[in-house]
């Protein structure tokens, strides 16, 4: 639907798990439980900006890359190994898991 809260003041009902069903409202924590609001309320998602687009490709990309060989995976790489398994152990890395980079540009005389 692709719609925000927005105008929301709170839910028109609490939708939660079976065991929590008969408790009140503040005692269910579990992550099934969700909020059903008024759909008349609601207002259009925002578009983000190219800026903010090219920002997340970027962290995304510094998050895929491993320290070590500079190639780019399509997972996030562990923080706790700083690099992929194939440098870390010699595990080899699938090569459908590596993202292909894109042909280098050949500039050519225009006449």
């Amino acid at each position: 639907m692709n719609l925000s809260p927005g105008g929301n003041t709170g839910p028109v009902a609490v939708l939660r798990c079976k065991f929590c069903a008969t408790r009140p409202q503040w005692s269910c924590r579990h992550p099934t439980r969700g909020f059903l609001l008024r759909v008349e309320l609601a207002v259009p998602k925002r578009v983000p900006t190219l800026a903010q687009e090219w920002a997340l490709d970027r962290a995304m990309a510094a998050r895929q890359t491993c320290g070590q060989c500079r190639r780019r995976f399509y997972i996030c790489l562990s923080k706790k190994l700083g690099c992929c398994l194939e440098c870390f152990d010699g595990t080899p890395a699938d090569p459908s898991s590596l993202m292909t980079l894109p042909a280098p540009a050949v500039h050519r005389p225009a006449a």
